[in-house]
């Protein structure tokens, strides 16, 4: 599987760009002022390293991703279930679960989507 570790900083920009994209990287300097509180510099050198990285792409001053967000999202819950809960989705449910009830429809989800997965 790719790294597509993002820092919250990171992923909070990246998911400018998902909502908006294709965007102009001026517009993109503009919504991250307004939304991250950050400098045009900070956009651009932010924008420079994810494009180094492969997540996103600025040719002719359009940005788009490279990466969906669900595949972001699919690494981000492998690695965090490997690191803190020893690879066991079993033990990542029942801590996510604690104290918290789930609708009937929820529970239906759940179970439609673990027999989907049984091979």
């Amino acid at each position: 599987m790719e790294n597509y570790k993002l820092f919250d900083a990171e992923y909070r920009f990246v998911s400018i760009v998902w909502e908006k994209e294709p965007v102009n990287s001026t517009e993109l300097a503009r919504l991250s002022l307004e939304r991250l509180g950050w400098k045009k510099s900070t956009t651009y050198t932010v924008l420079r390293k994810l494009c180094e990285r492969g997540i996103l792409d600025n040719a002719d001053a359009v940005v788009t991703s490279l990466v969906k967000k669900e595949e972001v999202q699919k690494y981000e819950s492998q690695s965090l279930i490997e690191k803190n809960f020893d690879g066991s989705l079993p033990q990542f449910l029942t801590a996510f679960l604690d104290r918290k009830t789930l609708t009937a429809k929820e529970a239906e989800e759940l179970k439609r989507i673990i027999e989907e997965a049984i091979q």
